[in-house]
């Protein structure tokens, strides 16, 4: 990989030990990938910063790399193991609480925003075309498809040392032949709501890092999309998808211009069925005891919606209905949240249910492929899904 005579002089520590270890990791990928240069980010998306990722050698190592940097981009954070206002809510443990805003307070220091969100689209306009180098897969997803920018699947390592040197090796989707569809997805029958993050969730483990283009019977809203990302991130490796209400001829053509997918010509057919049979695997119809709806976070659109539902149950929530979404949002919003409230609810922000250390909880109802996908893993909960009014009348049982 070709460096100007400048990223040479980092990489040689000419500018300290943080920016040399930055370069090297940055040199180190795009030798694996045979990039041809270093180009320029906008933007960077940090993940890897939930001390329950990280642990105390991550904690370490973030110590070290921030004595004399500072990233060169604005750059956010993904969430954090905690709301850092109501983590004893959470029953969150105190030397826990205290690693996790030792961390903090370490990306702030290096000049990352601490407005911890997985969904950092909303934070500021991303222009079509722009460079990014974003670790968080659900915003990925929606960074690559919806808004129409690029970056490649980063780690939260190499999103970081992009940060700090403000660059990213050009290899994968900032190339255009790289970003062609290989793959059809038809869906006939309509869907909404929740049906796109199962949809996700579904074709995911099919198509694995294929490019799909989604053959959808109407245009989905961008909430909808953002669902459908996250799924086939979180079951697969998808890092773009093409969606529209096209003559299935002309995708199939798409399909065949694309070299590197040696003119596969490749179709699946997702039907509602299969989609209604995730929902009614109901973990043996056990009881949830925590409802999640927020992952990724909700948008305000999304908090609009949560709160008429709320509001026409006329209800008081019985149990613990948990709304995740960003700090920024909820204070920009803070009447629409208080309404939210005052049902019972609780708007968290800062964190989500996949990265917080949550305990106590047996079940888990969430509206998300994603989160259904991971809860069980990731915090040994069993999970069931369902759309998200089906989610507000659990809380009400």
């Amino acid at each position: 990989m070709y460096l100007t005579k400048d990223e040479e002089k980092i990489l040689d520590g000419e500018e300290g030990w943080g920016k040399k270890k930055a370069m090297e990791i940055l040199v180190a990928i795009g030798d694996i990938y045979k990039a041809d240069k270093l180009i320029k980010i906008e933007n960077a998306h940090v993940s890897g910063a939930s001390y329950k990722n990280l642990g105390d050698a991550g904690l370490e190592f973030l110590k070290d790399l921030s004595t004399d940097v500072k990233v060169a981009v604005n750059t956010t954070l993904n969430p954090i193991g905690l709301d850092r206002v109501r983590w004893r809510s959470m029953n969150i443990d105190p030397i826990f609480a205290e690693r996790q805003m030792e961390i903090l307070s370490i990306y702030k220091k290096m000049g990352v925003s601490d407005v911890c969100t997985c969904t950092p689209y909303y934070l500021r306009y991303i222009k079509p075309g722009e460079n990014l180098s974003w670790a968080e897969s659900s915003a990925i997803v929606y960074a690559n498809s919806v808004l129409k920018a690029k970056t490649n699947r980063e780690s939260g390592i190499s999103a970081l040392a992009s940060a700090i040197i403000g660059k990213t090796p050009n290899y994968g989707y900032f190339l255009e032949e790289n970003r062609l569809p290989n793959i059809s997805i038809t869906v006939k029958e309509k869907i909404q709501d929740s049906d796109y993050g199962i949809l996700g969730f579904l074709v995911g483990s099919l198509v694995k890092d294929k490019i799909p283009y989604f053959y959808l019977p109407s245009d989905p809203l961008d909430d909808e999309l953002k669902q459908l990302g996250a799924g086939l991130a979180s079951s697969g490796s998808v890092v773009l998808f093409y969606y529209g209400k096209h003559n299935k001829k002309n995708i199939l053509n798409n399909i065949r211009k694309s070299s590197n997918a040696g003119h596969v010509n490749e179709e699946i057919e997702i039907t509602k069925k299969e989609i209604d049979e995730v929902y009614t695997k109901k973990t043996k119809k056990k009881d949830a005891d925590l409802i999640v709806i927020g992952c990724p976070h909700c948008s305000v659109s999304e908090l609009k919606r949560i709160n008429s539902l709320l509001k026409n149950k006329r209800k008081k929530i019985k149990k613990d209905l948990m709304i995740c979404t960003s700090r920024c949002i909820k204070d920009n919003y803070k009447e629409l949240t208080d309404e939210i409230e005052s049902s019972g609810a609780r708007v968290i922000c800062d964190t989500c249910p996949v990265v917080s250390p949550l305990e106590g909880y047996s079940c888990a109802m969430v509206n998300s492929g994603k989160a259904y996908n991971y809860m069980p893993t990731m915090n040994k909960i069993s999970t069931k899904i369902g759309t998200t009014e089906e989610c507000i009348n659990e809380s009400l049982l």
